[in-house]
């Protein structure tokens, strides 16, 4: 995804020892202390990225049933490309914690390299649908999906997972573990010099941060006039605040993960073209900041689900009710999924089963309920399952 290349313990008059190597991407660090403290990070954003995209997919499942919307399925597609992008931080943290020397391989280099930067593509490609299509859905006062949308839907997002692995293509061809100086690096090797390479991270820096930031922005902006002008005439004025804030924090997020990085890579590209020169400057931020700013971006696939999800009241929810359902003791035979809460009874009982959980109204422990006859028929025909409630 970023500039995996580096080697070890080089002095700023090293440029003159590397000049011969223009068709690679070579960078520099110095710090074992911050070596360590970028493999904690890799390590932290793995487990949390994990357990947060796991819960996702958990969350998507239950409420697959429910509602099912085209954001729903892009949070889903970019479940996926974070889930994947986490299980390649282990080898990068040992990459890191090695002073950047590469132990697994050429072809591991080229495997997790490219899985790296494709699902870099693929999150940023499925933000900016979400974006787009959140705008269109408020925008066009859209209440229920029709197949023909699922459809297309099914069919953006096979188009999208193809241009991020178009945009791998350079990535899975000139990825290779080299010998620099003594160690091995997995990274990047252009044949015809380092404007290539320029090259390269200029498509990286447009494709994946400067037009999807565009769209990203443009789609908020309409939407936030969009529900203003709205709200205006509904006298709704908490639900422009809420919205304000969480449009806010949602391009905030995006926008101060990769900029950074892309902000760096940038300045990279104007050594490489003969722009700007290599100096003492360019050398200490590419050697201690630049780490960092991997790290940065690399904390967007954890914060993704929490972002795009748990930010969402009715996942929250839908959080709470699971985490409830698994703390809470209950007897009984397991049937449906969906039951019928009857408070004045204090008890649940879904079709077919009866489930006695403890209720303060009885004010009794779990022990001492019993089962109780399911109710009638007539009296679930006012069920609403889904809703966890009588009508």
């Amino acid at each position: 995804m970023f500039n995996h290349s580096r080697s070890s313990n080089r002095s700023l008059l090293d440029k003159d020892r590397f000049s011969s190597l223009e068709d690679i991407d070579v960078t520099a660090d110095g710090s074992p202390v911050l070596r360590i403290i970028i493999s904690s990070v890799y390590s932290v954003v793995c487990a949390v990225g994990l357990v947060g995209n796991l819960l996702v997919f958990l969350l998507m499942k239950v409420r697959q049933g429910r509602k099912r919307s085209t954001v729903n399925f892009f949070i889903v597609n970019l479940a996926v490309t974070d889930f994947q992008f986490v299980l390649t931080l282990p080898f990068w943290a040992v990459d890191t914690a090695l002073d950047f020397s590469w132990p697994f391989g050429d072809a591991m280099c080229r495997i997790v390299l490219s899985v790296t930067v494709m699902n870099m593509y693929a999150s940023v490609f499925f933000l900016t649908a979400m974006s787009a299509t959140r705008y269109w859905s408020v925008a066009s006062g859209l209440r229920k999906q029709s197949p023909r949308v699922s459809c297309s839907v099914r069919w953006v997002s096979a188009l999208l997972w193809v241009c991020a692995t178009l945009a791998t293509a350079p990535t899975a061809v000139f990825s290779t573990v080299t010998n620099v100086a003594g160690e091995k690096l997995c990274l990047l090797k252009f044949p015809d010099g380092q404007h290539w390479l320029a090259l390269y991270h200029l498509q990286k820096i447009l494709v994946a941060f400067v037009m999807p930031m565009f769209i990203v922005s443009l789609c908020y902006l309409l939407l936030l006039r969009f529900i203003s002008r709205r709200v205006m005439n509904n006298n709704r004025p908490k639900r422009t605040s809420r919205v304000t804030r969480s449009v806010t924090i949602l391009v905030l997020s995006f926008f101060l993960c990769w900029m950074p990085n892309h902000a760096i890579t940038f300045w990279g590209v104007l050594v490489k073209l003969n722009v700007v020169y290599w100096d003492k400057t360019y050398y200490m931020v590419h050697t201690y900041v630049f780490p960092v700013t991997v790290c940065l971006a690399h904390t967007n696939s954890c914060l993704n689900p929490v972002l795009y999800c748990l930010m969402r009241r009715e996942f929250r929810k839908m959080l709470k009710e699971l985490f409830w359902r698994m703390s809470s003791p209950t007897t009984g035979v397991t049937g449906l999924a969906s039951a019928c809460c009857v408070p004045d009874l204090g008890f649940k009982s879904c079709l077919g089963c009866l489930v006695m959980d403890w209720c303060p109204v009885l004010g009794v422990s779990p022990p001492l309920l019993a089962l109780r006859p399911v109710l009638p028929g007539n009296a679930l025909a006012g069920c609403d399952p889904a809703q966890d409630k009588l009508l």
